[in-house]
């Protein structure tokens, strides 16, 4: 683990933040070129209505706007949570060389731990892979979020 990542990690924590402020699930990712923030995201999915809108999608979104370019070559993702099987493709198709995530997802990750997509060596291209970068941060953030979920679920339904 190099400082950079740390850095940059917890720029993308404060991009879930952002998230859970808005009642999303808090997942946010940061893309980086050249040392430099190029784009930020998190998850919109419930805001817009639109299954496609998590962080990584988003941030891989405004990267090609900003770069006017779909390839994101020379680029490195950090998400706070390991991509699922769509972010995982996404980051293929625009050849980001390089994923930094926080928590492991063992129910849908896509970089090692159900599969592992970015690196599937069948694929045009493959993504290096960091994965555990402040990993007990970003899955406090998760972990606290869906516990007062569903303590909020569980008020509600004693009210009725």
């Amino acid at each position: 683990m190099i400082l950079e990542d740390i850095r940059f990690m917890e720029q993308a924590i404060a991009e879930a933040e952002q998230a859970k402020k808005m009642g999303e699930v808090p997942i946010g990712a940061v893309i980086v070129k050249g040392g430099q923030v190029i784009a930020t995201g998190y998850n919109l999915r419930e805001t817009l209505q639109d299954a496609t809108a998590h962080a990584e999608i988003v941030a891989i979104h405004s990267a090609s706007q900003k770069l006017r370019t779909w390839r994101l070559s020379g680029c490195t993702l950090y998400v706070t949570l390991e991509p699922c099987p769509m972010c995982a493709g996404a980051m293929v198709q625009s050849r980001i060389d390089r994923l930094v995530f926080g928590a492991y997802d063992p129910k849908a990750g896509c970089a090692g731990t159900l599969m592992n997509l970015v690196q599937e060596a069948r694929f045009n291209h493959q993504v290096e892979v960091e994965g555990g970068i402040l990993q007990e941060h970003c899955s406090e953030i998760l972990t606290d979020f869906f516990r007062r979920l569903r303590q909020k679920k569980k008020f509600s339904s004693d009210q009725e």
